[in-house]
């Protein structure tokens, strides 16, 4: 059964967040970290820090839409703070 990832990703050069959601974490973050147009093009230096699995894209899409309501960088810390850390593949 396929698996959907919501993730957190960061940047140490920019000290910003990036909320999103895929079905290959190894391969987003790549094309994250790839010189492209977009946000996360700018810096090359993105890990994830942050990740939720999910078995439909419904849900992994559902829970980036809540977290980007908070609109609070310091509940995004918090979050990653308590339950957070690098992907064990990366």
């Amino acid at each position: 059964m396929k698996k959907f990832h919501l993730y957190i990703l960061h940047s140490g050069t920019l000290d910003k967040f990036y909320i999103g959601y895929t079905s290959n974490l190894i391969e987003r973050l790549r094309k994250h970290n790839s010189n492209h147009n977009g946000f996360t093009g700018k810096v090359n230096d993105w890990k994830i820090v942050y990740w939720e699995e999910f078995f439909s894209k419904e849900q992994a899409y559902a829970r980036e839409r809540e977290i980007k309501k908070w609109k609070s960088r310091d509940r995004i810390k918090e979050l990653i703070n308590k339950y957070g850390s690098e992907h064990p593949d990366f």
